[in-house]
């Protein structure tokens, strides 16, 4: 009797050409975005620059301690493996992958970007670059640029606009990075000669800047149909399905909003304190006349 012949085995499971178990190292497979790669090569060659020139002097390694610019190098890094990598086309099949990224451009990058920021940086607020910065960096400009993008590209409409015109691929993470980028740098303050606001206004802040993305995470979290129409019949990695990507990107966008949220109550726990002891201490004696 002859051996019978074992069977080849069964290619993963694909969807449209993509691997649906991909592995972190999948994941991570270098995919060029001209978009995001020739700016971010552009910042971080002029980091670079005036940082290596700064370094020279005492005054200026004081200005640029190595913390910061490893801050800077770390957020590069995370900020290239985010927007340089086959996770970024995997939009249409995994919601959780989706939004894992978006957090990191939002949550992760900007403020290791915005703490490489060296000390001492003087600008004119009334003109040039610190006139605009200065707009840029006020708390209600930047709050509502961010709720904006927060709230509009996460109702039904604007998501599945943005799936379908593929613009979520690239127009959504640069949108999310740059308002991001503003409400970091109000909450921490990296240009006080344009950001006059003290820690009780940056605290409270901080804290109304994450109200929209945690209402958005809990409405994740509790919808019981999915909401967004491509993702309804879509094929999802790892087999898990279109609900379980909702609920879990409910739960990647609330975990990555805890840190600024505890942040936000810290910066107002100083205030407090702060404002009580300054109002706790007596009151000056009034100068004796000498005689």
């Amino acid at each position: 009797m002859s051996t019978p012949t074992p069977l080849p085995p069964l290619p993963p499971p694909s969807g449209g050409g993509i691997d649906l178990n991909p592995t972190l190292a999948d994941l991570l497979r270098l995919h060029v975005d001209p978009v995001f790669l020739l700016p971010m090569l552009l910042a971080a060659a002029l980091y670079a620059w005036r940082c290596a020139q700064a370094r020279r002097t005492p005054d200026g390694r004081a200005r640029w301690p190595l913390w910061r610019v490893l801050s800077f190098a770390v957020g590069m890094v995370l900020l290239f493996l985010t927007t340089q990598s086959l996770a970024g086309t995997m939009t249409q099949s995994s919601m959780a992958l989706y939004m894992a990224r978006l957090m990191v451009l939002a949550e992760l990058v900007p403020p290791l970007l915005v703490l490489g920021v060296p000390r001492g940086v003087r600008l004119d607020p009334r003109r040039g670059l610190g006139r605009v910065l200065n707009v840029l960096l006020d708390p209600w400009v930047a709050l509502a640029l961010w709720t904006a993008v927060i709230v509009f590209w996460n109702v039904p409409a604007g998501f599945n606009a943005s799936i379908v015109t593929n613009t979520a691929a690239s127009l959504l993470p640069a949108l999310y990075l740059l308002s991001s980028l503003l409400v970091w740098g109000v909450v921490l303050r990296p240009l006080p000669s344009v950001q006059p606001a003290g820690i009780g206004s940056r605290g409270w802040f901080g804290l109304i800047a994450s109200l929209p993305m945690m209402a958005v995470a809990a409405v994740w979290l509790y919808a019981r149909d999915v909401l967004y129409t491509p993702y309804v019949n879509a094929l999802c990695l790892w087999n898990l399905t279109p609900l379980q990507n909702q609920q879990i990107s409910g739960w990647i966008m609330m975990l990555a909003g805890m840190p600024a949220l505890a942040l936000a109550f810290i910066q107002l726990m100083m205030w407090l304190i702060k404002l009580s002891e300054g109002q706790g201490m007596p009151p000056k004696p009034d100068a004796q006349p000498q005689g």
